[in-house]
């Protein structure tokens, strides 16, 4: 049945789901209308906030250009590649590694949300050179994984609640992981879903003659690794592994204080920074990771071009009121206990304009706090219910698979009509259980 569903899904992101560059351009027409429309703000106060805002991800945008390549650097180097092929040798069957791909995004994702993009993509690719199965629901898989961040270790919603001095301490104190991340009710959802979206994608396998399988030029052809002779200094240096280790071994002992003296945990910056030191070691020289460093940027052009639309668009929203305004409707139908449901709905749709945990977490928080508090719903469910659905609607935002489909050298068309059946199902588990449990 789902296979049969997917096909029309597949074929209709593949007609009408544009460049994510012609996405973002959209969104940001939208968002400029809805805010003249229903905020009364004028034309050119809405310009002036897209403006100014427009530079806002400069720095986010450079920690997703360095996710692609400092994981792209890593999974490059020799002994990773090793690990990739023998971990895509166990699966046997389309089924199989598709089963696999998706297992592994879930638990790399849960651990945290840059990891899983980067693993699950290179994992998809040394499985399409294994075993032929199609390289869209392949990729799509990884991505689907991704849904489920929000709800583990590195979900920046929940992470914010639990550390002394956030912005609504004031308000709802400090509310523990164990409320929210290890609460039963959330990693009933964490369990189910990792049943959930393993099995969906497997019932969507394509048939042989339906199914699209990867080309060579998609995953590009292995380099032979030459034998190196220097004939000056600088050749001398750029081959150096002694070189290679006095940066890198030094860079794995912070990494190691910082984890286990610290006890400091994951987030981006450590991630991209563990992916560039461990890359250095194992490439061994400067010259074998530039050649990695120069396969890696030809996919980031996207990342590049699209951030700064996504920043003009949440200043938009959040300046002109109207992410608020979404909030507050969906939070004026609400009882106690359907609360949760319909914050997790609202955070869905807010998310397709304002693509940040943390941004979004903003804009909700004064709204949907204060109704929590009101209304005397479980104001820890309550902040879960933003976090999953900021998570959700990721699956057919393309902002978040802009680093995946880059590696896996795809279009968000490929791979989001396999998403969409996702999005449904997903969110049916998540509401239900933000709900019931």
């Amino acid at each position: 049945m789902l296979r049969s569903l997917s096909r029309p899904a597949v074929a209709l992101m593949d007609r009408y789901l544009p460049d994510p560059f012609v996405f973002v351009l959209i969104l940001t027409i939208v968002s400029a209308a809805l805010a003249m429309v229903f905020e009364g703000t004028a034309p050119i106060d809405v310009v002036q906030m897209w403006g100014d805002g427009f530079w806002g991800l400069l720095s986010f945008s450079m920690q997703m250009l360095l996710v692609l390549v400092t994981g792209f650097i890593l999974a490059s180097s020799p002994p990773v590649k090793k690990f990739l092929a023998f971990l895509a040798s166990l699966a046997a069957s389309p089924g199989s590694a598709i089963v696999m791909v998706t297992v592994v995004s879930l638990i790399a994702s849960w651990v945290n949300w840059g990891f899983g993009l980067v693993v699950g993509a290179l994992f998809a690719r040394e499985l399409a050179r294994l075993v032929r199965v199609d390289y869209r629901l392949l990729v799509g898989a990884a991505y689907s994984g991704f849904v489920i961040w929000h709800g583990g270790l590195a979900g920046s919603i929940p992470l914010t609640v639990a550390t002394p001095g956030h912005f609504t301490e004031g308000q709802i104190g400090i509310v523990e992981t164990g409320m929210t991340i290890f609460a039963s009710f959330n990693l009933t959802i964490v369990g189910v879903l990792f049943v959930v979206i393993p099995l969906v994608n497997w019932l969507m396998i394509p048939k042989e003659e339906e199914s699209v399988y990867v080309t060579a030029e998609q995953l590009g052809t292995e380099k032979q690794t030459a034998t190196f002779v220097a004939s000056r200094p600088a050749e001398y240096l750029e081959n150096s592994r002694i070189l290679m280790w006095l940066i890198g071994v030094p860079g794995l002992i912070f990494l190691a204080h910082y984890f286990f003296i610290r006890g400091s945990g994951l987030n981006l910056n450590i991630v991209n920074y563990m992916f560039l030191m461990l890359g250095i070691v194992l490439h061994g020289t400067a010259r074998n990771l530039l050649d990695a460093l120069q396969e890696a940027v030809k996919g980031g052009a996207g990342i590049v071009i699209q951030f700064p639309f996504y920043a003009g668009i949440m200043a938009i929203m959040t300046q002109s009121g109207l992410a608020q305004s979404m909030s507050e409707w969906f939070v004026s139908i609400s009882t106690a206990t359907s609360l949760p449901f319909w914050t997790f709905m609202s955070a869905g749709i807010v998310n397709l304009f304002v693509p940040s945990g943390g941004g979004q977490w903003a804009v909700q928080a004064p709204v949907v706090l204060p109704a929590a508090e009101a209304l005397g719903a479980d104001v820890a469910r309550v902040v879960m219910a933003v976090a999953w659905g900021d998570a959700w609607t990721n699956l057919l935002q393309p902002f978040w698979a802009l680093p995946m489909l880059a590696i896996a050298g795809l279009k968000a068309k490929d791979i989001m009509g396999f998403c969409l059946i996702h999005l449904v199902i997903t969110g049916i588990i998540i509401s239900v259980l933000l709900v019931m449990m």
